[in-house]
């Protein structure tokens, strides 16, 4: 009996000694393993695309029914903001692309710096996207029947605080971890702990540039509004600020019925698309800190592959969101 086990468990053992470390214990070869969750990350984009499809579908409906609430609501948007984030995530997406080719190319210190660069810029997306936001809180551009307009400031500076406040303290507890990790000699999460203290400060970054951009190039199709004459006996009331500008007045008097639908569907859509950002940053640090661990080589470079996918599928959705929140007339 003992003459039979044995050679099975010596089988056994020399089975796994010729299995990579990477290779899960269910998949025969790296290529299965890789083919297999490349299927598995494209049926995950799918549902992905149904869910926004049913946005898309949602903003298509209202669209055709209230076209005078989407040529009206368009001019508290500013679209130099939306094309600077637009060049943003279209970089972000070159970077991760660039990233997935280190992998393959097992270029470690490429692939660090590529991971690194998309966390910022990514980052930085949420920067621009959060005074965007507490501009629109503060002269009243809520949601529904909540928009209402108005030139009463709406403490928009406080809300622009609290969106800040989680990066504020993120970044805080990363230098402490960084400093921390330095004084221990712990190099690896030196490393991670110092690079995601630098993508976090793309925060700041972004908010810095939500307001010089406007600054800098003007305030986009709210000057239309802004220069309107005021004919006849009627008065009109005047924002003093631009949603996106300190320097552009919009005329908030006669707006259409309902003018709160746009908003619901804007925060809706960006608000989705900023958790899926927050999502990739997530993956991203995630793949960073095994990058830093140099876990991916030549045949094993399939996370890095699943995480690209994602983050061109969250930078297209915004493709379309540009257009069609921004630059409708």
């Amino acid at each position: 009996m003992a003459s039979i086990v044995e050679p099975e468990a010596a089988a056994n053992h020399d089975h796994h000694g010729d299995h990579p470390d990477f290779l899960a214990h269910h998949f025969e070869t790296p290529q299965q393993q890789y083919d297999s969750g490349k299927l598995g990350m494209w049926l995950f984009l799918i549902q992905e695309i149904l869910f926004f499809s049913g946005l898309f579908v949602a903003y298509a409906v209202y669209r055709a029914n209230h076209p005078e609430i989407f040529v009206y609501a368009h001019q508290f948007l500013d679209k130099n903001l939306g094309a600077f984030n637009t060049v943003v995530l279209l970089f972000s997406s070159l970077t991760m692309a660039w990233a997935v080719r280190d992998a393959q190319l097992v270029n470690n210190r490429g692939l660090i710096i590529n991971l690194a660069i998309t966390i910022g810029c990514a980052i930085m997306f949420l920067g621009v996207k959060a005074v965007e936001y507490s501009h629109k809180w503060e002269i009243g551009l809520y949601w529904a029947s909540k928009f209402a307009p108005s030139t009463e400031h709406h403490g928009g500076g406080m809300l622009l605080f609290w969106l800040c406040l989680p990066f504020i303290l993120i970044s805080v507890a990363l230098g402490v971890a960084t400093a921390v990790s330095k004084q221990k000699k712990y190099e690896q999460g030196f490393r991670f702990y110092g690079i995601l203290f630098l993508a976090s400060l793309a925060f700041f970054v972004g908010v810095g540039c939500g307001f010089v951009v406007p600054a800098v190039m003007g305030s986009g199709d709210s000057h239309g509004a802004a220069h309107a004459s005021h004919e006849g006996e009627s008065e009109h009331h005047v924002l003093t600020a631009h949603a996106d500008s300190v320097d552009a007045p919009v005329i908030i008097d006669e707006s259409p019925r309902n003018a709160g639908i746009f908003f619901s569907i804007y925060y809706v859509m960006t608000g989705l698309h900023a958790v899926h950002i927050i999502a990739g940053v997530i993956a991203l640090a995630w793949l960073l800190w095994r990058a830093l661990k140099r876990q991916f080589q030549a045949e094993y470079f399939g996370p890095v592959d699943s995480v690209g996918l994602y983050w061109h599928l969250v930078d297209l959705v915004w493709i379309y969101l540009f257009p069609l929140l921004y630059l409708i007339h």
